[in-house]
């Protein structure tokens, strides 16, 4: 008989709110990693995405903080700090505590403050001393240099998602934390897989702990993936066949590497009446939230989503590349170093210095994650229409796929080198990488079936293809970019509470309206381009607007003058005779 929950003695309140959850049965990370975590024990867990994480470390947590609860409620203070790479995992973090604390909130507070919320705001809720706080390591420095987040009566430390933190550029915020946390911290590190970043934070913050490597072999079984060989023109065509012939049944999460590409996808699949979803990191984050509710609820089959973290994937491959190479050349050059090693070693130093320096540049705001930081339900294919430039961001998009047991499946699109470039309107730059990152996969022991198609069979579909690509212009991709990036912070609850208030500021975010036409006098006329210098073939878009006059006319004035003309009476008519 298979063992549940009650096996860790927990709390009644926490074991009821876990029943509400639906949690059946305790996962494998959950079995193992619970009862160390309640022994205080360290722990350096690698699990794959979906195996159950967040309650392992959620769970033991509420656990011991109730027993010191029960010991001593005069004793207030700030006693786990929470740490994430991304608002949108943060944010699932404290959804999953607020269903863990459904029975026992009164006596367990908590806080989220990697949200959009001004510091003025977020500053008295940690003087009110939560129980628990969840951010990411940069605005837990905000706070904790203004004062307002207090790290001397930490006990509790728990690191989620730890091989994304210090990538992610946040070395300079866990330096600053890790020196101000007391000791005797028990450290909970998470992580879906152990890279060099994980390690040099095991060494920043852990005393000795015990690692875990836990692999889900049955639920690994369960996926299946595959490489697809086509151009760049095709992957279009391809995606059309796929879903519009349901030959991808369920929901479907789909991978781009830009932005544009969200909305030239999207626009593509709407020729044919498919209606998508774009998730990006230029949306607010209430309206990325929003977007994943209503996929996890069923209301759209298809999510088109960026991966801003691949690039920093990329980096850190590129740096063992790069270190294998110089080990390799280094070997050879074993043989040479009675005659010229030092020379050799001094230009070796200078040039890996110079590369370290250009790959230092690269560093942006990256608290937005959507491979690593949403928690998306029941999603049957993951579609790489862009291949990933590196293997880890490749393992973690597949993982949102085939969980908890179910099966998946992973499609990857790939352009060979012979075929990048030749289709302009289509082109990546990130497709001369495609070849080099299944490389990588085979060597690491990830084999990609190939997924192969009759070319007959879908050439009869081409032309439909090729029609639908045509209407979809870099004009009209931008348009729909910026309409979709005005409506959504439009539709943010705290943006229209405050276009409420302040209905004059609504001006500003449209930068076309009254303020750029005092500037500059605008002319109708320009708008409209003459048959004339249209040329062949573009005529007929071209329609017959009629005459427009150079002054503007006030449209309200005239709409009313032509309704009053309608309606009066010629005074010849309506005249009485008279007898």
């Amino acid at each position: 008989m298979s063992q549940d929950f009650s096996q860790f003695n927990l709390d009644p309140r926490i074991q009821r709110a876990i029943q509400k959850c639906g949690f059946k049965e305790p996962t494998q990370v959950q079995k193992k990693g619970i009862p160390l975590a309640l022994d205080g024990k360290d722990l350096l867990v690698q699990a794959k995405t979906g195996s159950g994480k967040t309650a392992a470390y959620l769970i033991p947590i509420l656990e011991l903080l109730l027993k010191q609860k029960l010991l001593d409620e005069k004793d207030r203070g700030i006693f786990t700090l929470i740490l994430v790479p991304t608002r949108e995992l943060a944010q699932q973090v404290f959804k999953v505590l607020e269903k863990l604390t459904l029975y026992c909130g009164k006596h367990i507070k908590f806080v989220n403050i990697a949200t959009n919320a001004a510091d003025s705001v977020q500053r008295p809720l940690l003087l009110d001393f939560p129980d628990i706080v969840i951010s990411t390591p940069s605005r837990s420095v905000v706070h904790f240099s203004s004062g307002a987040l207090s790290l001397d009566k930490i006990k509790f430390l728990v690191i989620d998602e730890a091989d994304l933190i210090l990538s992610f550029g946040y070395q300079d915020d866990m330096s600053t934390l890790s020196k101000a946390l007391p000791r005797g911290v028990q450290t909970l590190l998470m992580s879906a897989t152990l890279s060099e970043s994980v390690s040099s934070l095991r060494q920043l913050v852990c005393r000795d702990p015990v690692v875990l490597r836990l692999e889900d072999k049955e639920a690994g079984g369960q996926l299946t993936q595959y490489a697809v060989k086509t151009s760049e023109q095709d992957k279009f065509l391809l995606a059309y066949i796929l879903m519009k012939l349901r030959l991808i049944k369920g929901k479907i999460l789909v991978f781009v590497n830009e932005i544009n590409r969200c909305y030239r996808l999207k626009l593509y699949l709407e020729q044919f009446g498919m209606k998508s979803l774009v998730l990006n990191s230029e949306l607010p984050i209430n309206s990325r939230m929003h977007i994943v509710d209503q996929y996890n609820k069923g209301l759209y089959q298809i999510i088109i989503a960026t991966d801003e973290s691949d690039k920093v994937a990329e980096i850190d491959e590129e740096k063992e590349e790069q270190q294998e190479t110089t080990d390799g050349a280094n070997e050879k050059e074993d043989s040479k170093m009675e005659e010229d090693s030092q020379n050799n070693q001094d230009s070796g130093q200078d040039a890996k210095k110079t590369k370290t320096k250009k790959k230092k540049a690269v560093k942006k705001d990256r608290e937005y994650g959507v491979v690593r930081g949403l928690d998306f339900e029941n999603v049957s294919c993951v579609l790489n229409f862009d291949m990933p430039t590196s293997t880890k961001a490749y393992i973690h998009r597949v993982g949102r796929t085939a969980r908890a047991g179910k099966p998946g499946t992973a499609m990857s699109f790939f352009v060979p080198k012979s075929e990048v470039g030749k289709h302009k309107p289509t082109t990546l730059v990130t497709c001369k990488k495609d070849e080099s990152v299944l490389r990588r996969l085979n060597k690491k022991g990830i084999e990609l079936k190939p997924y192969t198609f009759d070319k007959k069979q879908t050439d009869a579909f081409r032309y439909r293809m090729e029609d639908a690509l045509r209407s979809v212009t870099s004009v009209a991709v931008q348009t729909a970019r910026t309409a979709e990036l005005r409506q959504e912070m439009l539709a943010s609850e705290k943006l229209k509470s405050y276009f409420a208030e302040n209905p004059d500021e609504l001006l500003t975010l449209t930068h076309d309206t009254a303020a750029s036409v005092r500037l500059a006098r605008t002319q109708r006329h320009l708008r409209h381009v003459p048959e004339y210098l249209l040329p062949k073939g573009l005529q007929a878009v071209n329609k017959d607007v009629g005459f427009v006059p150079y002054k503007k006319q006030n449209n309200r004035r005239a709409a009313k003058k032509k309704k009053n003309a309608k309606h009066r009476h010629d005074p010849l008519r309506s005249m009485r005779r008279v007898k």
